[in-house]
């Protein structure tokens, strides 16, 4: 009976001993990741906050906080917004409700989903008649955008990925810009960063649109972009032979065709961070596509110090724009 009891005894510490040891190797974990999120936090604050994604931990987006909508334009423009999507199904809804959150009188709205199998058509047909959508193979995003767009009557265009938002009163302040501004023809603004649950983990304040910067770099957040109908007639379709840059080679061939861009100082999406997405995981697909743009556009393959050169005042009036923002010295 002794023996019996020992070795139970000598069991349930060892067992004791497992646990502990897991513990400590878990603690010592997580010290590590913290060490590692805190100085990339620290290190990242250099960076060109308008590409630096993690600016913060995460935090609770607070839609409230933003200005309402504005009164509507004596005349309403008919806006179209098309959302290529494949297989995202964890964010479609909240992209869906985004848009339609906007209540937009003279709104058509179109999924263009690519065959997903994992619930999206689920999804896309519990909105019943309140939205138009196709689920079908495509070519891809940019296929899927044109088909979108086919035969649409609109004034105004846009296209938002099935992981992006719209931020509240966004359409309604596109809608008076173009009003007040018939030289512009195309506008976007400032832009979120969330995380894959929706939560806030950075912001990019843009300083006024720079020509010369966009030949070299397509910094300008597609998500937050709208043009008016007479530059998809004459620069569009989207071109499907990419995959990556297709949004930066839409705005460098309406750029060479002489339409005016114009940066409007509000916040009007979100981009959403996660391992799936496409930015982060076809990065040196995304590096052939811009070398094929600027050789196209440049007439030669610049070298990173000639990018960095031609993009550096655009870079620092963006530095500063974000921090005077971040330091409470300006709203927006």
């Amino acid at each position: 009976m002794d023996d019996e009891f020992s070795r139970e005894l000598l069991e349930r510490l060892r067992a004791i001993e497992e646990r502990l040891d897991g513990l400590e190797k878990s603690q010592s974990q997580l010290q590590e990741a913290y060490a590692r999120s805190r100085a990339h936090l620290r290190r990242s604050w250099l960076r060109p906050p308008m590409w630096t994604f993690e600016q913060h931990t995460p935090r609770r987006l607070n839609l409230r906080s933003f200005p309402g909508p504005p009164a509507l334009p004596g005349r309403v423009p008919a806006i179209a917004i098309v959302t290529p999507s494949f297989n995202h199904a964890p964010f479609l809804a909240a992209t869906i409700d985004s848009i339609l959150g906007q209540n937009y009188p003279a709104l058509f709205y179109h999924v263009q989903d690519g065959g997903s199998e994992d619930g999206s058509v689920e999804i896309l047909k519990s909105y019943n008649d309140r939205i138009s959508w196709q689920s079908a193979p495509d070519q891809g995003q940019a296929d899927a955008i044109n088909r979108g767009f086919a035969g649409v009557d609109c004034e105004i265009m846009a296209y938002l990925n099935s992981d992006d938002t719209l931020l509240p009163g966004a359409l309604a302040c596109v809608a008076n810009f173009f009003a007040e501004r018939p030289d512009i023809d195309i506008v976007y603004g400032h832009r979120i960063f969330i995380d894959y649950g929706g939560s806030e983990i950075g912001r990019a304040i843009l300083p006024a649109h720079s020509d010369e910067a966009l030949r070299y770099a397509g910094y300008v957040p597609q998500e937050t972009m709208f043009w008016r109908r007479r530059v998809w007639d004459a620069v569009g379709p989207i071109d499907v032979n990419f995959q990556y840059a297709l949004d930066w080679d839409f705005m460098l061939r309406a750029q060479a065709a002489g339409f005016k861009f114009a940066r409007m100082r509000r916040f009007l999406a979100c981009f959403r961070v996660h391992d799936e997405q496409k930015t982060t995981r076809n990065y040196e697909l995304g590096r052939k596509e811009m070398q094929i743009l600027r050789l196209r556009h440049l007439g030669h393959l610049p070298s990173q110090i000639e990018i960095s050169r031609a993009i550096a005042p655009y870079l620092l009036r963006q530095f500063i724009f974000h921090w005077s923002y971040r330091l409470g010295l300006t709203r927006r």
